[in-house]
């Protein structure tokens, strides 16, 4: 079977979701810069709570762009890094990052001007 995105059955379309979800973007970028624990991911990426951050890690985990590695230690340490399928991802994500910031002020503008005729139109 050929590969297919726009197919709602194909594993590939939940790999594209997965990768293009709120959280996972920000996650895999935050973990391009090497192992963390959970505490120090939440605390790069502003907004994220813990339950959401544990669920996608675990979904990232689950299609093997993360590894989580549990120390026996008391209390015990846990570590999240990129498997080498998540750091072939990164290239992709760094350019999602750098479109998204090179073009907010675009994106901002078109809001304002979608918003200004939105609001005239409903006079």
């Amino acid at each position: 079977m050929d590969a297919d995105v726009f197919d709602p059955n194909c594993p590939s379309r939940q790999v594209l979701d997965r990768i293009g979800d709120r959280w996972s973007v920000l996650v895999v970028l935050t973990l391009a810069a090497g192992t963390l624990r959970h505490g120090e991911i939440a605390a790069r990426i502003g907004g994220i709570t813990p339950k959401m951050l544990t669920q996608t890690l675990r979904a990232l985990e689950r299609d093997g762009l993360v590894a989580r590695t549990v120390y026996a230690e008391v209390p015990p340490r846990v570590e999240y890094a990129l498997t080498e399928l998540g750091h072939d991802l990164v290239g992709l994500t760094r350019q999602l990052e750098r479109w998204a910031e090179a073009h907010m002020p675009d994106v901002e503008a078109a809001r304002a001007a979608y918003d200004a005729r939105v609001t005239a139109s409903s006079r």
